[in-house]
Order: C-alpha cells, then structure tokens, then sequence
C-alpha cells in the first residue's frame, strides 16, 4: 500500500489551526469574496469550518477546537488595540528622550520597536508577536521608573504587557500544540490533505483580491500565519525557561 504523504509543512495540528484561523477571516468577509466567488456562498465556507473541527476531534483527539482557533487568532483579534497602545508609547519615549538620542534608541531597540514596529504597523502578525514579547521580557521594573519617570502613564505600560499575556495565557498547552493523542491514520492524512488544498484556494484567492488592503491581504497568507503561530509558541518557550 502506497503512503499518502502530506502536502504541507510542519505538524498536523499547526496547519488545522492556521485553516481554521483563514476559514474565520473567510466568514468574516463573506460578502466581498462571494461578489467575486459565487462557490463561496452557504453553506461552503460554514461546512469548510465543521469539517475542520470535525478533523480536530476524529483525528487528533481534540475536542477543544473551538478553544484552539480562538487562541490562535487572538494575534488577530488585539492587533488594531496593540498597535495603537504601542504607538502611543513609542511617540512618547521618542520625545521624552529626543534630548538624549542614544539613550533613546537603545530603550526603542530593548523594547523591540526599532526591528518589529514597522513591519507590525503594516499588518504583520509575526512581527507583533516579536515586539510584545520583547517588550515585556524587556520592560524591567528599572526601566518602567525611567520611563514614566519622563511622563509616560503607567497604565499604558501595564496594559502593553496585558495584551502580550493574551498570547501566554493561551489554553492551547504545548503538548497539544507539538502532538496529538492518537496515531495518525491514512485516512487522517488524506483528509488532511484534502482540507489544506481547500484552504491554500482560499487563501490565495482572498489574497489577491484584498491585493490593494496589505493588512487584509496578510490574514490570508497561510505562511505568515505559520510563522506567526510558531513566533508565539517559541516565546513562550523561551519565557518559561
């Protein structure tokens, strides 16, 4: 018997996730896709989403699909919010500190603002996962006394950090995260298979035409959001070292 190997990068439960993450963002702007994708209309796009869960929980053994997407995209779900709370804080420290440049860029480059503000500020969900982990690994009782300190509001700083805990707090363990509870069948694969062909459609579809809306056009990109779970996953690794 032939083994059916699977046409995807890295672990079953990372490319499930990702699908359902994409599904969602599908759902979310069905009226512009099925203007333009007629085969999109219902019930695809809600069958796509049950077959995905339905994966999870015949498959893999989870049954906590539902949880799993929710963490996943919690990126997307706090990334208008963030970026504009670490807007706030960036302007701030550039000015308190404008007088004192090397000061002032050596506190931008700690907090991870000089690597990952811009590309976060174009719609990279990598980059946002990069720059709020940074941030808070970083932002030592010291430095917070400096920074408000120069007049920046305490709070901001706190609420900073409580948006990169969304992304610790995650219910998704690790060891869901690396493996699965049962032995991975044929039939598995092949189903696999079969839904990451449907999402790849989607996503490259969607991608295109959202071409003119960047932070629209990266929720459909299947390897950014690969990096950005991996992103999210190895700082919490690190952090709990």
């Amino acid at each position: 018997m032939t083994t059916i190997k699977r046409k995807y990068k890295g672990g079953d439960v990372d490319m499930l996730t990702v699908s359902s993450a994409i599904v969602e963002h599908a759902i979310a702007h069905k009226i512009k896709l099925v203007a333009k994708r007629t085969t999109w209309a219902d019930p695809y796009l809600p069958n796509l989403k049950a077959r995905i869960e339905t994966a999870f929980s015949d498959f893999l053994g989870i049954d906590n699909a539902k949880l799993m997407r929710e963490a996943t995209i919690v990126v997307t779900g706090i990334q208008k919010e963030t970026i504009k709370l670490l807007s706030e804080i960036k302007i701030q420290i550039s000015e308190d500190f404008k007088k004192y440049k090397i000061r002032r860029d050596e506190i931008l480059n700690q907090l991870g603002f000089t690597a990952h503000h811009k590309p976060a500020q174009r719609g990279s969900q990598e980059a946002l996962v990069q720059l709020l982990f940074q941030f808070k690994a970083n932002m030592s009782l010291s430095l917070i006394d400096e920074i408000t300190g120069a007049g920046t509001a305490p709070a901001l700083i706190t609420n900073i950090i409580a948006q990169a805990n969304l992304l610790k707090n995650s219910d998704i363990t690790q060891e869901t995260l690396k493996g699965s509870r049962k032995d991975i069948t044929q039939t598995a694969v092949k189903e696999f298979n079969a839904i990451y062909d449907e999402i790849i459609t989607i996503a490259k579809i969607s991608a295109n035409f959202f071409k003119e809306d960047k932070a629209l056009k990266e929720q459909f990109s299947y390897s950014k959001a690969i990096k950005a779970l991996k992103s999210s996953r190895a700082a919490n690794e690190s952090e709990e070292k």
